[in-house]
């Protein structure tokens, strides 16, 4: 039998076997051909950008190397410390060849004006130590030996062992510090992770907080949005598609101008707080402070991610049909019964998409909670943007970044795990 199938040739001759085998060949490269397009636009706007994030997160040469903006030349840094790091494990006390090492690239850094650069490379780890890097540099070319008891001389923080070990950190590039920072830890003068003082513990405080207002946001969105996507499931089709212009309306203006809106309504002098005065609700004294603080921050992310709850609620509540509640009821459940049983688990792959959606874009939310949060309403993309905008140290924002998209697909990883990534339903 095989033997007469390929025997078998096409109209011009052509063994049917190789045919198929070309044609099938030709089918595959049209569909590459196809999503060619897409896929390239998803490597170049989604694929790099995240691993240039990771990369950047564990890997800060401001310490051995310097840039030189006019030229773009590239000019090795604190090359005699780094070879006495190298040439020396973790525990070995500085002696007169580190420091005659460190006072040498001291002079190099001075010629080459890079002292703030590295100074600020070990602030990251060591506060405060920019300016012990620039006030040597300036009066570097009058060390001399014994180079120890000189720079200590010049600055007593030069025999600090915890200057040493965070140079010693910098010395290869590549770190894992900036997630050690990322959540409130550091490494004591003999490598060993500690915690940083607790006046100084920030990000964790600010990822729970994240956290913790993302999903009470996402809880208010799912117990708004269920009973419009219920009213929208079941009225007829003009009125819900007149309901459903209602819930898309906020997407045809700027996230500025919506955050701002509510910046005018729940100020202390706003409309809110003029209506309830008017009505009696509250003294004129007791104006509630709804501005600068979660209250805020709530509200106003509330409204914004509202219509990405309503709609993948809608889209599961929509195909539900009437009958399957009708007729639980005539064979005797109570209403409520009848929801729980019968209409709330058709509604769950909605629900758990809309909430899966609603929190990822909470956790990422800046804008809104600049504007009306405050101090007291910043979440840890705050954080993220001030360390990219304000004090460049993009190490530590993309450590932080990265930990958070870490917890994205912790999330995410659960969900395909209890509810099924198959089942999600986003319209």
């Amino acid at each position: 039998m095989s033997d007469a199938t390929a025997l078998l040739t096409t109209a011009d001759g052509q063994p049917l076997k190789s045919a198929l085998a070309r044609s099938q060949s030709q089918l595959r490269r049209r569909a590459f051909l196809l999503v060619a397009p897409l896929f390239l636009f998803v490597v170049i706007t989604f694929v790099v950008p995240i691993g240039q994030m990771l990369f950047q997160s564990v890997y800060n040469p401001g310490f051995i190397e310097y840039e030189n903006r006019d030229t773009g030349e590239v000019i090795p840094l604190m090359t005699n410390i780094s070879a006495w790091f190298a040439a020396n494990p973790l525990g070995t006390i500085p002696d007169e060849a580190a420091y005659g090492a460190l006072a040498a690239d001291l002079v190099h850094l001075k010629e080459t004006r890079a002292g703030g650069a590295v100074g600020e490379r070990i602030n990251y780890d060591v506060p405060g130590t920019r300016s012990l890097f620039t006030s040597t540099v300036r009066n570097a070319d009058r060390l001399a030996p014994p180079y120890r008891e000189a720079l200590i001389a010049a600055d007593k923080k030069w025999g600090d062992p915890m200057i040493w070990r965070a140079m010693r950190s910098a010395a290869s590039g590549f770190t894992g510090d900036f997630y050690l920072n990322a959540l409130d830890l550091t490494r004591d003068a003999t490598g060993a992770i500690v915690r940083i003082d607790e006046n100084q513990r920030v990000y964790v405080m600010l990822f729970m907080r994240t956290l913790g207002l993302s999903a009470a946001i996402t809880a208010i969105c799912l117990v708004l949005a269920f009973p419009i996507a219920h009213l929208l499931a079941t009225l007829p089709l003009a009125k819900s598609n007149l309901l459903m212009v209602l819930v898309l309306l906020p997407f045809w203006s700027s996230l500025l101008v919506r955050t701002t809106s509510w910046m005018v309504l729940l100020q202390s002098q706003g409309v809110v707080n003029d209506l309830m005065v008017a009505i009696g609700i509250i003294g004129e004294d007791g104006r509630i402070q709804m501005m600068y603080n979660r209250i805020g921050t709530i509200v106003a992310m509330t409204h914004i991610l509202l219509p990405f709850m309503v709609l993948p609620l809608y889209s599961v509540m929509r195909p539900i049909p009437p009958s399957y509640v009708r007729a639980a009821r005539s064979l005797g459940a109570t209403s409520w019964t009848a929801f729980r049983r019968v209409y709330l688990p058709q509604t769950l792959p909605g629900v758990g998409a809309g909430a899966l959606l609603v929190f990822i874009l909470a956790v990422g939310y800046y804008i809104t909670p600049a504007l009306v949060g405050g101090a007291d309403g910043q979440l840890i993309s705050n954080l993220i943007a001030f360390h990219m905008q304000k004090s460049l140290n993009w190490s530590l924002a993309a450590a932080l970044a990265s930990i958070l998209l870490f917890g994205v697909l912790v999330l995410y990883w659960l969900y395909d795990r209890l509810v099924g990534i198959d089942n999600m339903k986003l319209g």
